[in-house]
């Protein structure tokens, strides 16, 4: 009998700019009978294979214009006998490669349509050394795989893990393991050197007084390790320019997503390059007034014409309106923030400052003040004495009525904690960079009304006759007038420029992108693409490894946008691998982070699938969050008891075992022997595990990278970098303060090239690629052929729909005013982006993607 299929995928001229050549080397190479061939693999006879069926009409069927699918019919000949196609082989003789995305078949006996989900690249058979094989979407444990396929499965994973050797080519589908070894660029003098993060074996020394955390990335090119005498561990950097760092082929962004990027990077290239062409106002590199940082926004300013000309050269004229958005006087503009949208003056309010520890850019670092004072963790007997200095005296007439210790009692006193973590690098930080900034610690009061109030700001310096001595610190109180208001405006900004440095380089990049980025490996190497966990997960790891790998090539490296954006500067990534030590898996579940920093308790009375009671009710990160987070723990929990209905699978399923271990043992190899670790036995730990995997991926980094433009997109709210300390009295700085209290905030804060740079870096992580998948959705229908997988996810996506609804109710609800305040700003960053027309890239705000994207 003959079975029909049809074969869908992309070529690659679609995708390359001016590749008419590939195209016309394809028809040539069909015209000599190279074509493409694809062979099936029976799930009877030890596996065997079928006779080569190829593509027809290649040469005749029309490609697109624009980026497209093309599909082509293929027919099989078949034997009943042979029983139900497992796999199958496909050998590409053409001169290009393609992007293959699926194979699906019609009629098969007992069985009727049968799919084969693909998604992969197959380049030209000559730079294989081994078979391209494609599974159906069959889901199989070990244990259960048909006989015939097992070592088909098993091979796979071999060629995957690869063995450690040979230079990456761009063909190659390898995933290992390297060393945060390619930051830095040693051989042109210290002062670019960065230390290689590997643990207790930091290469380059240079000034840490403590060994950096060890972090696995993807192996890039192991032939490009150089061996230089004083950094034989560094790996040689590519060019600046160069974004084609070597992931495995299917890891790297597909061309909607390649689009995105490179109109992103145009338009970054015109706004770095607008301040060295122009002055935005009088006086150079340096903002008067606050107006003159609101008309970024709201006049523009003109590009050069010597730089309009040159991107024109390189770019159609309707490209640079549309990514420049200039209009007929060559005005630039960026984006009006959501936070200055409705109210230009309510970032400077208390209420607005407090407000966004909940329901901002950085929302899980607020903490429950559990003793008073807070003590440090600090060691004395290298740092002294780091306790906090405030006392009741400074507080209690601001507390309604409580004493200090009722206060505590009664969990109305808060904390935002950046002391420690900053004290231990700002005497290098000061004597290195330009940064100069403080300590700082920040005391809040829950109010009857469910806000929170501005106490106090602790400010700290280092003790300058040396470390060991202990912190000098000065405790601010709210003002808002005169010289006091002024210094008070400053104190929240160094908190500002202290917790955005945090949220970059911690929240944001240690515990979303890099953390992921050995889960992603481990489940590649370990686990086959049929094994039901590696369906479940794969989604959720999309592009991850290429964005990754694109921010060490021009955001975490040596004089990238990172290190001249925020406050620690060279010292940037060392302080995220210096977080790491604290890093532990089980804590970035949403509820163990919650009870961590005392902003919940269990709760047996809770009707919350969660079991938890909030310290404060309306907490809107924390209230949408334990929606979504009960969601996929549901769907998680389904979904896994599905294929492990007794814990016994679990514990006998190798590649499940060998998955985790990896994870545990290389992968954080640094932490292998911490006991918080689950241990891989149950359906609980398993549910745990991978939906704490994908909380991080969609949900959490959702809710910490797209309110980056609508927060800090204007920079007086959220600075990034502060210049100078408060001025001492008696200098005509500190004069300032009292008759230009503006040009004295913006004289401390970052600078018109550093301001242009941060809301250039940030307008870019902020913006949805047109081609996003969000959560409860799949780039595919046909993922599984599990009737009751497909299900299961069915109601989780009508779940999303409803949690989505509950959170527009909540908006709209004028009691709950930590969802909206001062700024008329509601929270919608975890808004799940469920309905269709939604599908829509760029600053929109909300919307949880699936995977960390960008």
């Amino acid at each position: 009998m003959k079975i029909e299929g049809k074969v869908v995928l992309m070529k690659k001229n679609v995708l390359d700019f001016n590749d008419l050549k590939s195209s016309v080397l394809d028809r040539v190479y069909e015209l000599i009978g190279k074509g493409v061939s694809l062979q099936l693999i029976k799930n009877e006879m030890r596996g065997k294979i079928g006779e080569p069926a190829y593509l027809e009409a290649w040469i005749t069927t029309i490609t697109p214009l624009h980026a497209g699918d093309s599909a082509y019919k293929v027919t099989f000949e078949w034997d009943e006998a042979d029983g139900v196609p497992g796999a199958f082989i496909i050998k590409n003789f053409h001169h290009s490669q393609f992007y293959l995305k699926s194979l699906i078949l019609e009629c098969v006996p007992g069985i009727g349509r049968l799919h084969f989900v693909c998604n992969s690249w197959v380049y030209p058979a000559k730079h294989y050394n081994h078979d391209r094989i494609f599974f159906t979407n069959q889901s199989y444990l070990p244990c259960n795989t048909p006989e015939p396929l097992r070592k088909y499965r098993e091979e796979e994973l071999v060629i995957l893990r690869g063995d450690g050797t040979g230079e990456r080519k761009e063909w190659d589908r390898i995933y290992d393991y390297a060393l945060y070894n390619d930051l830095g660029d040693p051989d042109k003098g210290p002062e670019q050197a960065r230390p290689v993060l590997e643990g207790l074996q930091s290469t380059l020394t240079l000034e840490e007084e403590e060994p950096a955390g060890h972090l696995q990335r993807q192996v890039t090119n192991l032939n490009s390790v150089k061996q230089t005498i004083l950094y034989p561990d560094s790996e040689s950097r590519l060019p600046l320019y160069r974004v084609d760092i070597y992931v495995p082929r299917d890891e790297r962004f597909g061309h909607l997503r390649v689009a995105d990027f490179l109109g992103y990077a145009v338009k970054a290239l015109v706004q770095l390059l607008v301040p060295e062409g122009t002055n935005i106002d009088s006086t150079p590199n340096e903002f008067d007034n606050i107006q003159d940082v609101t008309d970024l926004y709201e006049k523009g300013f003109k590009l050069p014409a010597g730089l309009r000309s040159t991107v024109r050269d390189y770019m159609p004229s309707e490209t640079i309106r549309e990514l420049l958005r200039t209009d007929g006087e060559n005005l630039f503009r960026f984006p009006i923030p959501q936070v200055i949208k409705e109210d230009k003056l309510a970032w400077r309010t208390d209420e607005e400052f407090a407000r966004e520890m909940l329901a901002g850019l950085n929302p899980v670092c607020i903490c429950l003040l559990e003793e008073f004072p807070p003590t440090s963790k600090l060691d004395p007997d290298i740092y002294g004495d780091q306790n906090s200095q405030i006392t009741r005296e400074h507080i209690e007439e601001k507390l309604e009525g409580l004493t200090v210790e009722e206060a505590l009692q009664n969990k109305k006193l808060f904390i935002l904690d950046n002391h420690d973590i900053t004290m231990t690098y700002l005497n290098r930080i000061h004597s290195n960079t330009s940064t100069k900034t403080y300590a700082t610690r920040t005391f809040l009061f829950l109010k009857e009304d469910g806000t929170l109030k501005l106490l106090a700001i602790e400010l700290s310096l280092p003790n300058q006759d040396g470390e060991h001595l202990g912190a000098v610190s000065k405790i601010y109180m709210p003002a808002e007038d005169g010289v006091e208001g002024s210094i008070w405006q400053l104190a929240k900004a160094y908190v500002g420029v202290v917790d955005t440095g945090i949220h970059q380089l911690i929240s944001h990049w240690l515990h979303t992108h890099a953390t992921m980025e050995p889960f992603i490996i481990a489940t590649n190497r370990q686990l086959s693409v049929v094994h039901p966990i590696n369906k479940l997960l794969h989604p959720h790891f999309k592009d991850t490894m290429n964005i990754n790998a694109l921010a060490r090539q021009t955001l975490l490296n040596v004089g990238g946008a990172l290190e001249r954006t925020v406050f620690p500067g060279r010292y940037s990534v060392e302080i995220s691998s210096t977080s790491y030590k604290n890093w532990v898996f089980t804590e970035q579940a949403l509820p163990a982070d919650l009870i961590k920093r005392g902003m919940a308790v269990p709760d047996e009375t809770s009707d919350q699938k969660h079991g938890l009671r909030l310290t404060i009710e309306d907490y809107p990160y924390a209230v949408d969050g334990l929606e979504v987070w009960s969601a996929i723990e549901t769907w998680v929990h389904k979904y896994c008891s599905l294929y492990y209905p007794s814990d016994e699978l679990i514990q006998t399923d190798t590649e499940l075992q060998l998955w985790w271990s990896e994870i545990v043992t290389v992968g954080h190899g640094d932490k292998k022997d911490e006991p918080w670790w689950p241990k891989m036995q149950t359906l609980k730990d398993l549910t745990l595990s991978c939906t704490t995997i994908i909380w991080v991926a969609s949900a959490l980094h959702a809710a910490i990278n797209f309110g980056q433009y609508p927060y800090g997109g204007y920079l007086p709210n959220r600075p990034s970098i502060s210049r100078r300390l408060i001025p001492e009295p008696g200098t005509p700085e500190h004069d300032e303060l009292g008759l230009n209290p503006e040009k004295a905030f913006l004289k401390t804060i970052t600078n018109q090239f550093q301001t242009v740079l941060g809301i250039t870096l940030i307008e870019i992580l902020s913006k949805h690629a047109s081609d996003e998948v969000y959560l409860g959705q799949r780039d595919t229908a046909d993922w599984t052929s599990d009737k009751e997988a497909l299900k299961a996810f069915m109601e989780f996506g009508h779940e999303l729909v409803q949690i989505e609804n509950r959170i527009i109710e909540r908006n709209e609800d004028k009691k709950l005013k930590n969802r909206y305040g001062p700024a008329k700003m509601p929270y919608t960053l975890l808004y799940p982006n469920t309905s269709d027309h939604s599908r829509i890239g760029g600053l929109t705000g909300r919307g949880i993607p699936n995977s960390v994207t960008i």
